[in-house]
Protein backbone atom coordinates (compact mmCIF):
# COMPACT_ATOMS: atom_id res chain seq x y z
CA UNK A 1 0.00 0.00 0.00
CA UNK A 2 1.07 3.59 -0.61
CA UNK A 3 0.86 5.58 2.62
CA UNK A 4 1.00 9.38 2.51
CA UNK A 5 2.18 11.71 5.27
CA UNK A 6 1.41 15.40 4.60
CA UNK A 7 2.82 18.50 6.24
CA UNK A 8 0.20 19.87 8.65
CA UNK A 9 -1.14 23.35 7.84
CA UNK A 10 -3.40 24.16 10.80
CA UNK A 11 -2.29 27.24 12.73
CA UNK A 12 0.93 26.43 14.59
CA UNK A 13 0.47 22.70 14.03
CA UNK A 14 3.89 21.09 13.97
CA UNK A 15 3.08 17.47 14.77
CA UNK A 16 3.55 14.84 12.07
CA UNK A 17 1.59 11.66 11.41
CA UNK A 18 4.56 9.28 11.18
CA UNK A 19 8.11 9.44 12.44
CA UNK A 20 11.03 8.02 10.41
CA UNK A 21 10.81 4.88 12.57
CA UNK A 22 7.20 4.40 11.48
CA UNK A 23 8.16 4.90 7.86
CA UNK A 24 10.94 2.35 8.21
CA UNK A 25 8.50 -0.23 9.61
CA UNK A 26 6.14 0.31 6.67
CA UNK A 27 8.91 0.01 4.09
CA UNK A 28 10.23 -3.15 5.76
CA UNK A 29 6.78 -4.69 5.24
CA UNK A 30 6.79 -3.85 1.54
CA UNK A 31 4.76 -0.63 1.62
CA UNK A 32 5.63 2.72 0.08
CA UNK A 33 5.68 5.88 2.21
CA UNK A 34 5.15 9.24 0.51
CA UNK A 35 6.27 11.99 2.87
CA UNK A 36 5.82 15.67 2.07
CA UNK A 37 9.03 17.63 2.33
CA UNK A 38 9.29 19.42 5.66
CA UNK A 39 6.54 17.38 7.32
CA UNK A 40 8.59 16.64 10.43
CA UNK A 41 11.14 19.42 10.32
CA UNK A 42 9.82 21.45 13.26
CA UNK A 43 9.84 18.46 15.59
CA UNK A 44 13.35 17.35 14.73
CA UNK A 45 12.79 14.92 11.85
CA UNK A 46 14.58 16.18 8.76
CA UNK A 47 13.81 15.11 5.21
CA UNK A 48 17.10 13.23 5.24
CA UNK A 49 15.88 11.17 8.20
CA UNK A 50 12.79 10.12 6.28
CA UNK A 51 14.82 9.39 3.15
CA UNK A 52 17.19 7.20 5.17
CA UNK A 53 14.20 5.33 6.53
CA UNK A 54 13.07 4.55 2.98
CA UNK A 55 10.48 7.26 2.35
CA UNK A 56 9.80 8.79 -1.03
CA UNK A 57 9.92 12.55 -0.47
CA UNK A 58 7.40 14.61 -2.43
CA UNK A 59 6.99 18.33 -2.76
CA UNK A 60 3.24 18.86 -2.58
CA UNK A 61 0.18 17.78 -0.67
CA UNK A 62 -1.40 16.72 -3.97
CA UNK A 63 1.32 14.11 -4.39
CA UNK A 64 0.78 12.86 -0.84
CA UNK A 65 -2.95 12.44 -1.48
CA UNK A 66 -2.21 10.20 -4.43
CA UNK A 67 -1.61 7.52 -1.77
CA UNK A 68 -4.08 4.80 -0.81
CA UNK A 69 -4.04 5.91 2.83
CA UNK A 70 -3.19 9.28 4.32
CA UNK A 71 -1.94 9.38 7.91
CA UNK A 72 -1.99 12.80 9.48
CA UNK A 73 -2.68 14.50 12.79
CA UNK A 74 -5.38 17.16 12.55
CA UNK A 75 -8.63 17.27 10.67
CA UNK A 76 -8.57 18.61 7.12
CA UNK A 77 -8.37 22.37 6.77
CA UNK A 78 -10.43 24.18 4.11
CA UNK A 79 -7.43 24.33 1.78
CA UNK A 80 -7.27 20.51 1.90
CA UNK A 81 -10.94 19.74 1.29
CA UNK A 82 -10.48 18.87 -2.39
CA UNK A 83 -7.43 16.64 -1.87
CA UNK A 84 -8.94 13.32 -0.65
CA UNK A 85 -10.39 10.96 -3.21
CA UNK A 86 -12.98 8.21 -3.34
CA UNK A 87 -12.23 5.13 -1.20
CA UNK A 88 -9.07 6.68 0.21
CA UNK A 89 -8.42 5.89 3.87
CA UNK A 90 -7.93 9.01 5.98
CA UNK A 91 -6.49 8.15 9.40
CA UNK A 92 -6.34 11.20 11.68
CA UNK A 93 -8.17 13.18 14.33
CA UNK A 94 -11.36 14.09 12.45
CA UNK A 95 -13.61 15.92 14.98
CA UNK A 96 -16.53 15.96 12.56
CA UNK A 97 -19.44 16.62 14.93
CA UNK A 98 -18.82 20.37 15.26
CA UNK A 99 -17.79 20.82 11.61
CA UNK A 100 -20.65 20.05 9.19
CA UNK A 101 -18.71 21.51 6.26
CA UNK A 102 -15.84 19.08 6.69
CA UNK A 103 -18.26 16.22 7.25
CA UNK A 104 -20.05 17.09 4.02
CA UNK A 105 -16.75 17.20 2.18
CA UNK A 106 -15.72 13.71 3.30
CA UNK A 107 -19.15 12.33 2.48
CA UNK A 108 -19.21 13.94 -0.96
CA UNK A 109 -15.79 12.53 -1.75
CA UNK A 110 -16.64 9.05 -0.38
CA UNK A 111 -13.59 9.02 1.88
CA UNK A 112 -13.10 6.23 4.40
CA UNK A 113 -12.47 8.35 7.47
CA UNK A 114 -11.08 6.61 10.55
CA UNK A 115 -10.91 8.94 13.54
CA UNK A 116 -8.21 8.51 16.15
CA UNK A 117 -10.61 9.87 18.76
CA UNK A 118 -13.11 6.98 18.53
CA UNK A 119 -10.77 4.01 18.13
CA UNK A 120 -11.09 1.82 21.23
CA UNK A 121 -9.08 -0.97 22.81
CA UNK A 122 -10.34 -4.24 24.28
CA UNK A 123 -11.31 -2.49 27.52
CA UNK A 124 -13.26 0.24 25.72
CA UNK A 125 -10.62 2.89 26.35
CA UNK A 126 -9.45 5.40 23.74
CA UNK A 127 -5.78 4.55 23.12
CA UNK A 128 -5.21 7.08 20.33
CA UNK A 129 -6.94 9.98 22.06
CA UNK A 130 -5.48 9.33 25.50
CA UNK A 131 -1.89 10.54 24.84
CA UNK A 132 -3.09 13.92 23.55
CA UNK A 133 -5.69 14.21 26.32
CA UNK A 134 -2.96 13.75 28.90
CA UNK A 135 -0.82 16.42 27.28
CA UNK A 136 -3.76 18.81 26.88
CA UNK A 137 -4.65 18.33 30.53
CA UNK A 138 -1.15 19.24 31.63
CA UNK A 139 -0.94 22.23 29.27
CA UNK A 140 -4.34 23.49 30.45
CA UNK A 141 -2.93 24.48 33.82
CA UNK A 142 0.01 26.29 32.23
CA UNK A 143 -2.36 28.06 29.84
CA UNK A 144 -4.76 28.92 32.64
CA UNK A 145 -2.00 30.31 34.84
CA UNK A 146 -0.87 32.47 31.92
CA UNK A 147 -4.42 33.65 31.21
CA UNK A 148 -4.74 34.76 34.84
CA UNK A 149 -1.83 37.18 34.46
CA UNK A 150 -2.98 40.78 34.41
CA UNK A 151 -1.28 41.54 31.10
CA UNK A 152 -3.69 39.04 29.54
CA UNK A 153 -6.79 40.45 31.19
CA UNK A 154 -6.67 38.09 34.15
CA UNK A 155 -7.24 38.80 37.82
CA UNK A 156 -3.56 38.57 38.72
CA UNK A 157 -4.03 35.45 40.82
CA UNK A 158 -1.05 33.14 41.34
CA UNK A 159 -2.44 29.62 41.42
CA UNK A 160 0.09 28.35 43.94
CA UNK A 161 -0.29 31.34 46.24
CA UNK A 162 2.50 32.41 48.59
CA UNK A 163 2.97 32.43 52.36
CA UNK A 164 0.06 34.29 53.91
CA UNK A 165 -1.96 34.33 50.67
CA UNK A 166 -4.32 31.44 49.80
CA UNK A 167 -3.75 29.56 46.53
CA UNK A 168 -6.00 30.02 43.55
CA UNK A 169 -9.06 27.81 43.14
CA UNK A 170 -9.01 25.46 40.16
CA UNK A 171 -12.21 23.65 39.17
CA UNK A 172 -11.91 20.81 36.66
CA UNK A 173 -15.06 19.46 35.02
CA UNK A 174 -14.35 15.89 33.97
CA UNK A 175 -12.12 13.29 35.61
CA UNK A 176 -10.97 11.42 32.52
CA UNK A 177 -7.48 11.49 31.04
CA UNK A 178 -7.29 15.24 30.48
CA UNK A 179 -9.04 16.13 33.73
CA UNK A 180 -6.96 13.83 35.90
CA UNK A 181 -3.72 15.11 34.39
CA UNK A 182 -4.86 18.71 34.80
CA UNK A 183 -5.61 17.94 38.45
CA UNK A 184 -2.16 16.44 38.93
CA UNK A 185 -0.47 19.53 37.50
CA UNK A 186 -2.65 21.96 39.45
CA UNK A 187 -2.09 20.14 42.72
CA UNK A 188 1.63 19.99 41.98
CA UNK A 189 1.92 23.78 41.95
CA UNK A 190 -0.08 24.07 45.14
CA UNK A 191 -3.46 25.19 43.81
CA UNK A 192 -6.75 24.48 45.60
CA UNK A 193 -8.17 21.83 43.24
CA UNK A 194 -11.70 20.42 42.89
CA UNK A 195 -12.63 17.85 40.23
CA UNK A 196 -16.24 17.17 39.22
CA UNK A 197 -17.49 14.08 37.41
CA UNK A 198 -20.52 11.78 37.33
CA UNK A 199 -18.29 8.71 37.53
CA UNK A 200 -17.75 7.98 41.22
CA UNK A 201 -15.09 5.37 40.45
CA UNK A 202 -12.94 7.99 38.72
CA UNK A 203 -13.37 10.38 41.63
CA UNK A 204 -12.48 7.60 44.07
CA UNK A 205 -9.30 6.88 42.11
CA UNK A 206 -8.27 10.54 42.20
CA UNK A 207 -8.98 10.70 45.92
CA UNK A 208 -6.83 7.64 46.60
CA UNK A 209 -3.97 8.58 44.30
CA UNK A 210 -3.68 12.11 45.65
CA UNK A 211 -4.38 11.23 49.30
CA UNK A 212 -6.98 13.93 49.74
CA UNK A 213 -4.92 16.76 48.21
CA UNK A 214 -7.55 17.02 45.48
CA UNK A 215 -11.20 17.60 46.37
CA UNK A 216 -13.85 15.74 44.41
CA UNK A 217 -17.53 16.42 43.85
CA UNK A 218 -20.36 14.77 41.99
CA UNK A 219 -21.17 16.70 38.83
CA UNK A 220 -24.79 17.87 38.84
CA UNK A 221 -26.05 21.32 37.79
CA UNK A 222 -26.20 22.93 41.24
CA UNK A 223 -22.76 21.62 42.18
CA UNK A 224 -21.24 22.76 38.87
CA UNK A 225 -22.75 26.22 39.28
CA UNK A 226 -21.53 26.62 42.86
CA UNK A 227 -17.95 25.53 42.14
CA UNK A 228 -17.60 27.39 38.84
CA UNK A 229 -18.85 30.66 40.30
CA UNK A 230 -16.18 30.47 43.02
CA UNK A 231 -13.27 29.45 40.78
CA UNK A 232 -10.25 31.40 39.64
CA UNK A 233 -9.65 28.89 36.85
CA UNK A 234 -12.11 26.46 35.28
CA UNK A 235 -10.93 23.60 33.05
CA UNK A 236 -13.46 22.01 30.68
CA UNK A 237 -12.36 18.37 30.33
CA UNK A 238 -15.51 16.54 29.29
CA UNK A 239 -15.55 13.88 26.60
CA UNK A 240 -18.23 11.82 24.91
CA UNK A 241 -16.37 9.97 22.11
CA UNK A 242 -17.36 11.20 18.66
CA UNK A 243 -20.14 13.44 19.97
CA UNK A 244 -20.52 17.12 20.68
CA UNK A 245 -19.49 18.17 24.17
CA UNK A 246 -22.33 18.90 26.59
CA UNK A 247 -22.88 22.60 27.29
CA UNK A 248 -22.57 22.76 31.08
CA UNK A 249 -21.54 26.39 31.53
CA UNK A 250 -24.12 28.99 30.57
CA UNK A 251 -23.41 32.63 29.86
CA UNK A 252 -25.32 33.51 33.02
CA UNK A 253 -23.01 31.27 35.06
CA UNK A 254 -19.94 32.92 33.55
CA UNK A 255 -21.31 36.29 34.69
CA UNK A 256 -21.25 34.99 38.25
CA UNK A 257 -17.50 34.34 38.12
CA UNK A 258 -15.13 36.99 39.42
CA UNK A 259 -13.89 39.40 36.79
CA UNK A 260 -10.53 38.24 35.47
CA UNK A 261 -11.14 34.56 36.16
CA UNK A 262 -9.97 32.16 33.46
CA UNK A 263 -11.56 29.31 31.52
CA UNK A 264 -9.63 26.72 29.48
CA UNK A 265 -11.89 24.57 27.28
CA UNK A 266 -10.06 21.37 26.38
CA UNK A 267 -13.31 20.10 24.84
CA UNK A 268 -13.33 22.85 22.20
CA UNK A 269 -12.43 20.40 19.42
CA UNK A 270 -15.84 18.79 20.06
CA UNK A 271 -17.69 22.11 20.30
CA UNK A 272 -16.79 23.18 23.84
CA UNK A 273 -18.67 23.04 27.15
CA UNK A 274 -19.64 26.73 27.52
CA UNK A 275 -22.12 28.93 25.69
CA UNK A 276 -19.25 31.34 25.01
CA UNK A 277 -16.75 28.76 23.72
CA UNK A 278 -15.37 29.32 20.23
CA UNK A 279 -12.14 28.03 18.69
CA UNK A 280 -9.05 30.19 18.95
CA UNK A 281 -5.49 29.50 17.77
CA UNK A 282 -1.96 29.46 19.08
CA UNK A 283 -1.46 32.79 17.30
CA UNK A 284 -4.40 34.41 19.12
CA UNK A 285 -5.34 32.03 21.94
CA UNK A 286 -7.31 34.30 24.27
CA UNK A 287 -10.55 36.26 24.27
CA UNK A 288 -12.62 37.80 27.05
CA UNK A 289 -16.36 37.38 27.43
CA UNK A 290 -18.43 38.24 30.49
CA UNK A 291 -15.19 39.32 32.16
CA UNK A 292 -13.70 35.79 31.91
CA UNK A 293 -10.49 35.13 29.98
CA UNK A 294 -11.09 32.20 27.59
CA UNK A 295 -8.44 29.89 26.14
CA UNK A 296 -10.03 27.65 23.49
CA UNK A 297 -7.24 26.31 21.26
CA UNK A 298 -8.31 23.07 19.51
CA UNK A 299 -4.77 21.78 18.94
CA UNK A 300 -3.32 22.43 22.37
CA UNK A 301 -0.74 19.60 22.23
CA UNK A 302 1.01 21.25 19.29
CA UNK A 303 2.43 23.73 21.79
CA UNK A 304 4.75 20.86 22.74
CA UNK A 305 4.76 19.27 19.32
CA UNK A 306 7.83 17.07 19.66
CA UNK A 307 6.61 15.41 22.83
CA UNK A 308 3.13 15.17 21.35
CA UNK A 309 4.34 13.61 18.10
CA UNK A 310 6.32 10.94 19.92
CA UNK A 311 3.40 10.18 22.25
CA UNK A 312 0.87 10.04 19.41
CA UNK A 313 2.85 8.03 16.88
CA UNK A 314 3.84 5.32 19.32
CA UNK A 315 0.10 4.82 19.92
CA UNK A 316 -0.99 4.96 16.26
CA UNK A 317 1.93 2.89 14.93
CA UNK A 318 0.38 -0.61 15.29
CA UNK A 319 -2.89 0.56 13.77
CA UNK A 320 -1.13 2.15 10.80
CA UNK A 321 0.62 -1.16 10.13
CA UNK A 322 -2.67 -3.10 10.36
CA UNK A 323 -4.38 -0.78 7.90
CA UNK A 324 -1.42 -0.81 5.51
CA UNK A 325 -1.28 -4.60 5.57
CA UNK A 326 -5.00 -5.32 5.36
CA UNK A 327 -6.75 -2.15 4.26
CA UNK A 328 -10.31 -1.90 5.59
CA UNK A 329 -10.33 -5.66 6.10
CA UNK A 330 -8.37 -4.84 9.26
CA UNK A 331 -11.64 -3.52 10.72
CA UNK A 332 -13.13 -7.01 10.59
CA UNK A 333 -10.30 -8.31 12.72
CA UNK A 334 -10.21 -5.42 15.21
CA UNK A 335 -13.57 -4.22 16.53
CA UNK A 336 -11.89 -1.35 18.35
CA UNK A 337 -10.38 -0.07 15.13
CA UNK A 338 -13.78 -0.44 13.47
CA UNK A 339 -15.17 1.95 16.09
CA UNK A 340 -12.94 4.59 14.56
CA UNK A 341 -14.68 4.46 11.18
CA UNK A 342 -16.90 7.54 11.07
CA UNK A 343 -17.61 7.91 7.36
CA UNK A 344 -17.51 5.38 4.53
CA UNK A 345 -18.89 5.28 1.01
CA UNK A 346 -20.68 8.60 1.40
CA UNK A 347 -22.48 7.60 4.63
CA UNK A 348 -22.04 8.26 8.35
CA UNK A 349 -20.96 5.03 10.02
CA UNK A 350 -20.65 6.26 13.62
CA UNK A 351 -23.91 6.33 15.58
CA UNK A 352 -22.99 9.25 17.84
CA UNK A 353 -21.88 11.37 14.91
CA UNK A 354 -25.09 10.60 13.04
CA UNK A 355 -27.18 11.63 16.06
CA UNK A 356 -25.38 14.94 16.57
CA UNK A 357 -25.41 15.90 12.91
CA UNK A 358 -28.93 14.56 12.22
CA UNK A 359 -27.77 12.39 9.40
CA UNK A 360 -28.72 8.83 8.60
CA UNK A 361 -26.65 6.19 10.33
CA UNK A 362 -25.41 3.37 8.14
CA UNK A 363 -23.24 0.83 10.00
CA UNK A 364 -20.26 -0.56 8.15
CA UNK A 365 -20.12 -4.32 7.54
CA UNK A 366 -17.33 -4.59 10.10
CA UNK A 367 -19.41 -2.98 12.85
Amino acid sequence: MRVGVPREIKNHEYRVGLTPAGVHALVQRGHQALVQSGAGARVGFADADYASAGATLVGSAQQVYAADMVVKVKELQSEEFLLPRKDQILFAYLHLAPDPTLLGCLLDRSVSGIAYETVTDAAGRLPLLAPMSRIAGRISIQAGAWALQMANGGSGTLLGGVAGVPPGKVVIIGAGESGSHAAQMAAGIGADVTVLDINIDRLETLDQVHCGRIKTAFSEPMSVARHVADADLVIGALLVPGKLASRLISRDLLRRMRSGSAFVDIAIDQGGIADTSRPTSHSAPLFIEEGVVHYCVPNMPSAVARTATLALTQATYPYVLKLADRGLDALKEDAGLANGLQVFGGAVTHRGLAEDTRRAYKPHAAA
